[in-house]
């Protein structure tokens, strides 16, 4: 299963358990839910501006969604901590890339991403953006 497509699952999921009543949100996860959707935001944007940036600049700003979903992480706990830990999940491949070719020595099992990766990758972040927003706005 590919990145989009785990977030879109765990997206359905939170929002099958919102709608069910599984899920009964409180303000402090709504806060946090607008917090994280637009610390994701700050960091990856569109797809015509995140395609126009050198791979290094893209890696760094998914690793920097990373960043935004682990704290955020630390903050909160049931079901908010179990949604942003299943974004954190799907979102581990970036932990493997690297933007610069290996000239000599190791790469501590690092891989250089392709541009459908960064792409793919930038696309997940996105659907996590649009179903914190929902979240956030109730």
């Amino acid at each position: 299963m590919d990145m989009r497509r785990i977030v879109a699952v765990l997206a359905e999921e939170a929002e099958q358990q919102i709608l069910d009543q599984v899920w009964e949100l409180v303000p402090s996860e709504c806060a946090l839910a607008r917090e994280v959707e637009a610390g994701l935001r700050d960091v990856v944007g569109p797809p015509d501006v995140q395609e126009a940036l050198a791979p290094i600049k893209r890696l760094e700003h998914l690793r920097e969604t990373l960043a935004v979903l682990a704290i955020s992480l630390a903050r909160t706990h049931g079901r908010m901590a179990w949604f942003i830990s299943g974004a954190l999940n799907a979102l581990e491949p970036v932990l493997r890339w690297r933007a610069l070719p290996a000239d000599r020595g190791g790469t501590f099992g690092t891989v250089l991403a392709s541009p459908e990766e960064y792409t793919e990758a930038e696309g997940a972040v996105r659907r996590l953006q649009d179903v914190l927003a929902r979240i956030g706005s109730r």
